[in-house]
């Protein structure tokens, strides 16, 4: 009975995502709704590599970089439509994510965790100088498509929902196990004929994607992207390992809270507690995403998901008493 309801719960909350943005209609929310799907996936893409397969990535703005500026060339340099880079950043973010998983996966130890650090890096450099190609820090601009944000919200709903899907149905197949037997011993996963590199690399294809695909969506959504916002180690590498780590590593709806909750901390201290507070908190978050992670890892080491089961035995003690 499990599954069905399980099935169930995550049908009404597609149907309560789809129509979220028709009751509310402000831009302002509508953007922030916008925000938190793009964390989906990214968290979501991040905890399928690292949390289901144990391989710790802290490069995912590599992917995600590419995958927009995929995007944003098609259309300066050759003309085409920037929605082309939604098939394009994804593939782009795929073939990097093969060229980084040869180099690494066969070898033991954090060298794969280095070389996705280095990677973003280098990309960011790379964009940065390379200005008769990606513009350099001047950065590429394109006209949005649309005016109204209600369209670029169910774009990025379809692509959260599909990353989600396939999330779910990888980690219930025989790909799923692999995973997981991966990331409790990759030796043991050997003795039984996994190919263990193999595995890993089909983990960091999909991881790669959907990072990738959402990159070019948001050059398609923001309309200008530059080295230092797509490349970010902070705002997109660190982000996304704390959405996952925050809402649940190895859950399938860890990312999804996790990227509500840091969407939600982020906007409160950038607009200073909406008007409320003084201006210097404004400058407070990153902190505040300290403290969180802290107490996390102290009281919540699985994360909200993860530990819910903890968190709501709390609550009913609490009204017992």
């Amino acid at each position: 009975m499990k599954k069905p309801a399980r099935g169930l719960s995550s049908l009404i909350i597609l149907i309560l995502a789809a129509l979220l943005p028709l009751i509310v209609q402000q831009d302002y929310y509508r953007h922030l709704m916008i925000l938190v799907l793009m964390w989906v996936i990214i968290g979501s893409s991040w905890n399928l590599l690292a949390g289901y397969t144990g391989q710790v990535s802290f490069g995912h703005a590599a992917f995600f970089g590419i995958g927009a500026y995929t995007a944003g060339i098609l259309h300066t340099k050759l003309g085409l439509s920037p929605w082309w880079g939604m098939l394009g950043g994804g593939w782009s973010a795929v073939l990097l994510g093969i060229l980084i998983g040869y180099l690494c996966f066969r070898l033991r130890g954090p060298y794969f965790a280095l070389a996705t650090l280095a990677s973003g890096e280098i990309l960011r450099l790379v964009a940065n100088n390379w200005v008769n190609f990606t513009e350099g820090m001047v950065g590429i601009l394109i006209i949005p498509t649309f005016t109204s944000k209600l369209p670029y919200y169910y774009i990025v709903l379809g692509i959260a929902t599909a990353c989600l899907g396939i999330v779910h149905l990888t980690m219930n197949s025989k790909w799923g196990y692999y995973f997981l037997s991966i990331r409790e011993d990759q030796d043991a996963a050997e003795s039984l004929g996994i190919n263990t590199t193999r595995y890993k690399n089909a983990s960091l294809m999909i991881s790669s994607f959907f990072t990738g695909t959402v990159g070019a969506f948001y050059m398609n959504y923001m309309g200008f992207i530059d080295p230092s916002v797509v490349f970010s180690l902070h705002d997109i590498s660190i982000q996304a390992i704390l959405v996952g780590i925050i809402g649940g590593v190895a859950t399938l709806w860890g990312p999804a809270v996790g990227a509500l909750v840091m969407v939600g901390i982020q906007e409160l201290f950038r607009t200073a507690l909406f008007g409320w507070g003084p201006q210097w908190i404004s400058h407070g978050h990153a902190l505040a995403f300290g403290i969180l992670v802290v107490l996390t890892i102290l009281f919540l080491s699985n994360g909200l998901v993860g530990d819910w089961a903890k968190i709501k035995g709390v609550f009913v003690k609490k009204s017992q008493t």
